[in-house]
């Protein structure tokens, strides 16, 4: 069974909430998706019809490998497509998962193969997330949450795991986009602030924002 559209989204969006967790709640899928309550349930119920994912009893759902297959190709599609939004369409960074969740339903391998060529073939997202290959396997990436750094550490930020519109212009204003490099000069205990110096300027951070920025040390 070809999965349908809504049934891409769901698996994508499954995928990418069992990077922080093996398995993911009908609660977490509703409010990541923006859908009510007892519309997870009926699509999951279809899902594992098809094979596409599993129940594990009193925990959740965890995709199987046809659906962790199904779900890596819908994310190349939808990060190749908000290079395209970026690069090609001249869209800003903060705009892009909006529009390519609008024009992701309609787009097919082809579609998505011709914007990676126009593209030179990106391998990262305008936000630095990891674009699977065209075979469906992710690259390994090897960073982590900057909340892990301590102070005195150097490091370039890889990616920034956010889709929300405000905190990106925000970050993208003090320059905490993927590239760049960062020293983190100070911070306070109990999750509070960090400091980071950043080119000359010195920046200082909740941990809100903090979390979602990652980055790999120097050396």
């Amino acid at each position: 069974m070809k999965p349908s559209a809504a049934m891409r989204e769901y698996l994508a969006e499954i995928y990418r909430l069992q990077q922080d967790s093996p398995t993911v709640s009908t609660t977490s899928l509703a409010e990541r998706l923006n859908v009510s309550a007892p519309a997870v349930p009926r699509m999951l119920k279809r899902l594992k019809s098809a094979g596409y994912v599993k129940h594990v009893p009193y925990q959740g759902v965890e995709l199987t490998e046809l659906g962790t297959q199904e779900a890596l190709k819908e994310i190349r599609r939808h990060r190749i497509l908000e290079v395209f939004l970026v690069q090609v369409m001249g869209f800003r960074w903060d705009e892009t998962h909006e529009h390519a969740e609008a024009l992701g339903s309609g787009l097919n391998d082809a579609i998505a193969q011709r914007m990676a060529e126009m593209t030179n073939y990106p391998t990262r997202c305008p936000h630095g997330e990891p674009i699977p290959t065209a075979d469906g396997r992710m690259p390994d990436v090897h960073d982590l949450s900057l909340i892990n750094f301590s102070v005195g550490q150097k490091g370039s930020i890889s990616r920034v795991r956010t889709r929300e519109p405000e905190k990106l212009r925000y970050l993208a204003s003090l320059n905490l986009v993927p590239g760049t490099a960062f020293e983190v000069i100070g911070r306070s205990p109990f999750n509070g602030p960090m400091r980071l110096r950043v080119g000359r300027d010195e920046v200082v951070l909740g941990i809100e924002l903090t979390q979602s920025l990652w980055g790999t040390r120097e050396g």
